[in-house]
């Protein structure tokens, strides 16, 4: 695994269709004309064109044409050239739907007096992550070994996926656990050997009613706060009438907390330690971890 390269003799919006032509074909094992078409509003003839290119003179040797496939496929000679050959390089393109001057964490720009501070990176292999996509993608069931903190050693487990999660910190992705029968959160890294994809299954994600369920956050300044303290909070995180609103995901509520570094359940002796509150905490109560 190397880095990118930090020059190439193409213009920028060539760069990003190669980067998008590596990253697809390695992390989903299937790459058409019609991904960049969809990706890039291009034509057929156009796309066609970038992959040849892509072919002669940028990753010589890395895909070939699979006729059952219909479409390329890396070979076994795959060398990442444009990319890092990371995990974390595919889940963002995916979250960030088609926002392309985004989509690359590690797309080198010229921006000086920027730092930005990344997350530790979490090993997630790509024979592990297609199944996983694909299983998601037809709801089909799927059997793979998983570890945990209360099982390290690995044990077999047939989930359903139906949608994978960034929290800000990991990714992880949710599934019916027909072990546990329920739908439950499975972390990306923990997956261990090549899952199987099997028959498909009657549960998708819109059987998941935890996960369809919308919660709404109120975030207020902490009251304890003085009045001008209060004020430069709400100015921080743009309240309107002193409440930020956040939505999201009843099964996603303790992520969003923890990426306000609010702990509900603890209240500090300093109110300018965390500044920041939960104002309708009874009514998220069910949603939190623990």
């Amino acid at each position: 695994m190397t880095d990118a390269p930090a020059k190439w003799p193409f213009r920028w919006d060539l760069l990003l269709r190669y980067r998008y032509i590596e990253t697809i074909a390695l992390w989903e094992g299937r790459l058409t004309t019609r991904h960049l078409c969809d990706t890039f509003g291009i034509g057929r003839q156009q796309a066609s064109k970038d992959i040849n290119t892509y072919l002669r003179e940028v990753g010589v040797g890395n895909l070939e044409y699979d006729k059952y496939l219909k479409g390329y496929k890396p070979t076994g000679a795959f060398h990442p050239q444009v990319t890092r050959g990371l995990a974390d390089e595919y889940l963002h393109l995916m979250a960030r739907n088609n926002e392309l001057m985004n989509m690359f964490e590690s797309l080198s720009l010229n921006v000086g007096n920027v730092e930005v501070l990344s997350q530790p990176l979490r090993d997630v292999k790509p024979e592990v992550l297609r199944p996983i996509m694909q299983a998601a993608r037809q709801q089909k069931r799927l059997d793979c070994d998983y570890v945990s903190l209360n099982h390290p050693d690995r044990e077999g487990r047939i989930i359903v996926p139906h949608t994978l999660v960034y929290t800000g910190l990991r990714w992880h992705v949710r599934a019916w656990c027909e072990k546990n029968q329920e739908y439950r959160d499975f972390v990306l890294s923990r997956f261990r050997d090549i899952p199987e994809i099997m028959d498909e299954s009657t549960h998708g994600g819109s059987g998941d009613s935890e996960w369809n369920t919308q919660v709404t956050l109120r975030i207020t300044a902490d009251p304890r706060l003085q009045p001008a303290q209060r004020e430069v909070v709400e100015s921080d995180y743009g309240m309107h009438d002193g409440v930020l609103t956040v939505s999201t995901r009843g099964k996603l509520v303790p992520y969003a907390l923890k990426l306000l570094h609010i702990n509900p359940r603890e209240e500090l002796d300093d109110p300018t330690a965390q500044q920041i509150v939960v104002a309708n905490r009874e009514e998220i109560e069910h949603w939190l971890f623990g």
